[in-house]
């Protein structure tokens, strides 16, 4: 809140102003769109790039639309508590009650402004990217390495004048008197043009260092990005496990009140006679077949003499509808283990997440419920054609080749004379001579000096050095653009992939439901057994998870070709 200079309040028609202070709160933040890269040209100020491109710039949003995003809220709740003093007290009462209504609504908006864009700051991932972008260690050690490559192109100048001075210790006779000291200063002038070649050379070694710079921002809020993803991932994964353990555990007594009745209905009883016995086995025998994990047994459903008169029903029943309680009892016991494995998997994220963002390791982070789908908003190859043009590694290699052409041009200029000018100044005492003084007069001498570049195979050394750099730097930027499109087609093709699948587990995910519908129907009426409703009921839960693991590599895929754009690609 330190850009808000000035504040006005008006109670009669529940208008305020709010304006900012034109400086900005960090250099690590934007006073820009979202993930916005691309170099704005703006006034010079101290921490500027050498070409006037304010440094901020290539950051996502800063504060200032937090608090504009919450006052349309606050101006419709100060609205309606207006209305609703205005409804509820008589006339005399509102004089009565103005100081507390002044006060309830200064404390609710100053609440709102200071309060608000904390809270929301701690749900968004705009703001988490912001946080590492202002808090990363990293980050701030790369940038304090472009700005002390900055520092750079104040350093050429012209070389320090030399002072020499002579004092005699016995004075020497001359002829215009006995000389005591001699003073000389010279300075040294380089040829024309060197010091703005200087600069010139140390502001583009200066951008290659902020590309540099540029990069690992990138490759942070990617890593940030990737994390956020996968933490809520592991989250949804973990509710939809939850939800399909309680369906097994709801499955667990529905086949245990089956099993329990199957058993109670067949026990025979003294008074019942044998071809009611077997009657009663060739029914539940039939009911009891549907808890088995290979549907109806036939041998159960026809009498044969041994089954009928030797072997009750009971036993016939037990142990397959038994089979059926055991076999959910492993899916649940199963599917616990998964849910505390999944919740242990989510330490080593919540650590990471907030070591990105260099803060304590328990700092709780607030996800949203679900992951959304996103859609691109550009073609396939104009985001190939954006990283070409946008990505800061190759404009750090070209950066540095304008660099190497300007060390060639100081190399050549080397070879050039160096031109010196100053004035000797040389100090008499009178000499005496025949009882007379002659002389001393002080003398003033101006002098130029020229140095005369002769050996000239360390500058032609020189020469070849900086052209073996800049090939060596073409071949790189070649090479890391080769690379960068080979990271773009297997992204997009993992994009699209993961897009395909998405559909494919909707339809899949939907069509489980319906099935599960009708088993569930058919099961009512003992006409689908168990082992049905149980392999539907995992499908589900496999489609389920398929259909959250497409949706985080949707987005994953997303985080890397913005990483590649250096922009965002959805809106």
């Amino acid at each position: 809140m330190e850009n808000i200079k000035d504040f006005r309040f008006q109670i009669s028609d529940f208008r305020f102003v709010v304006s900012f202070s034109p400086q900005l709160v960090s250099p690590l933040t934007a006073p820009s769109k979202r993930f916005v890269e691309t170099q704005t040209s703006a006034k010079k100020s101290v921490k500027n790039l050498p070409d006037g491109s304010l440094v901020c710039d290539f950051f996502c949003v800063y504060r200032r639309e937090i608090i504009s995003s919450i006052l349309p809220q606050l101006v419709s709740t100060l609205t309606v508590f207006k209305r609703w003093f205005v409804e509820t007290q008589t006339s005399a009462k509102k004089t009565n009650f103005q100081t507390f209504y002044l006060s309830f609504l200064t404390f609710f908006l100053l609440l709102t402004l200071y309060g608000s864009p904390l809270t929301i700051q701690a749900q968004s991932l705009d703001d988490y990217l912001i946080q590492a972008a202002e808090n990363n260690p990293g980050l701030k050690a790369s940038y304090a390495r472009y700005q002390a490559a900055a520092e750079r192109v104040n350093q050429p100048s012209l070389a320090d004048p030399e002072l020499q001075v002579g004092v005699f210790p016995r004075p020497m006779k001359r002829f215009m008197g006995i000389q005591t000291a001699d003073f000389r200063l010279m300075q040294m002038f380089p040829w024309f043009g060197m010091i703005g070649t200087q600069k010139e050379e140390a502001n583009q070694m200066a951008k290659a260092q902020y590309q540099l710079f540029l990069e690992e921002k990138n490759q942070l809020l990617f890593q940030v990005k990737s994390t956020w993803y996968e933490l809520i991932r592991l989250q949804e994964e973990i509710k939809i496990s939850r939800q399909n353990l309680e369906y097994f555990k709801k499955y667990e007594d529905l086949a245990l009140i089956r099993f329990q009745v199957g058993s109670s209905s067949s026990s025979p009883s003294p008074s019942q006679s044998l071809p009611q016995t077997n009657t009663a086995s060739s029914s539940s025998a039939g009911s009891s077949g549907m808890n088995t994990m290979g549907g109806r047994d036939n041998s159960m459903t026809s009498p044969s003499p041994m089954s009928s008169g030797m072997q009750p029903t009971s036993m016939a029943n037990s142990p397959s509808g038994m089979s059926a309680v055991l076999q959910i009892r492993m899916q649940i016991i199963e599917l616990e283990n998964t849910i505390e494995q999944l919740q242990a998997n989510l330490d080593p994220l919540h650590i990471k997440f907030n070591q990105l963002l260099n803060r304590d390791i328990r700092t709780e982070i607030q996800l949203p419920s679900q992951l959304e789908k996103p859609e691109l908003t550009v073609s396939k190859l104009e985001i190939l054609d954006s990283i070409r043009q946008n990505n800061p590694m190759l404009a750090m290699y070209d950066a540095e080749m304008a660099g190497y052409d300007q060390q060639a041009k100081m190399a050549r200029l080397e070879g050039k004379p160096m031109l010196g000018a100053g004035v000797n100044y040389m100090t008499f005492a009178p000499r005496p001579e025949n009882g007379m003084f002659m002389g001393g007069e002080n003398m003033v001498m101006p002098m130029v000096t020229v140095s005369l570049p002769i050996y000239r195979k360390r500058i032609n050394s020189k020469i070849k050095e900086v052209e073996y750099l800049k090939a060596s730097a073409q071949h790189d930027r070649q090479k890391t653009e080769n690379l960068l499109a080979m990271d773009w087609a297997n992204a997009f093709r993992d994009w699209e992939q993961s897009d395909r699948n998405l559909r494919l587990y909707d339809q899949q995910v939907t069509l489980v439901k319906q099935q599960i519908q009708l088993l569930e129907t058919s099961f009512s009426t003992n006409n689908a057994s168990f082992e049905e409703v149980l392999q539907a009921q995992q499908q589900l839960l496999e489609y389920q998870l398929k259909r959250l693991n497409a949706l985080n590599q949707l987005h994953q895929s997303l985080s890397l070709l913005e990483a590649l754009v250096s922009s965002s690609l959805t809106f």
